[in-house]
């Protein structure tokens, strides 16, 4: 499985600073930011969400499963989607700008599970696939909610259009990764 960048607090620093940017922008009808390649880690190309709150709500949240784009290129792409084009939300307001925190995940690859006890909650997000169906939830989803591996699978299920004990019948692929996670709430 492919790490993660390990990137350093001014990186993600950067790349919080650098979503919330898109988004002020775009509520205010201007174009995206242009910044050059911050760092060579922000180059290599990694999966990434990025999770809107607002309070404790959710208000968006969208990404790239797998590195098709540069990080730096993918964060800007995915803060656009998450504010913008979430189907489940209306898009972000100004009036809302304040009152948002950003998360961001740098995923690892996928990598495919063989047996459904090496899904260790809380470090190891899923994707369940079968035929045209699929669903992810991030690893920090399970452990803000309290899931056990068996809700946590049946919960990626529903989430891809499933019957929830779907990862029972042997005709899903199930995948994990972990990710790198960091938020506004703890780097200010």
């Amino acid at each position: 499985m492919d790490h993660h960048p390990g990137l350093s607090p001014e990186e993600k620093s950067f790349l919080l600073q650098l979503a919330r940017e898109v988004i002020s922008l775009r509520c205010r009808g201007e174009g995206s930011p242009q910044h050059p390649v911050h760092s060579k880690k922000l180059n290599r190309k990694f999966g990434v969400f990025v999770t809107l709150h607002k309070g404790n709500d959710l208000r968006g949240c969208i990404g790239y499963v797998e590195g098709i784009k540069p990080l730096q290129s993918a964060v800007i792409d995915m803060a656009n989607s998450a504010a913008f084009n979430d189907p489940r939300f209306k898009p972000v307001t100004e009036a809302e700008l304040d009152h948002l925190t950003i998360e961001i995940s740098v995923l690892s690859a996928l990598d495919k599970v063989e047996d459904i006890n090496d899904i260790i909650v809380g470090r190891d997000g899923l994707l369940i696939e079968k035929s045209v169906f699929s669903g992810l939830l991030l690893p920090q989803v399970a452990s803000e909610l309290g899931w056990d591996r068996k809700t946590f699978l049946s919960q990626t299920c529903i989430k891809a259009g499933l019957p929830e004990n779907e990862w029972k019948s042997g005709k899903c692929t199930i995948y994990k990764f972990s990710a790198e996670i960091f938020s506004e709430t703890e780097i200010s």
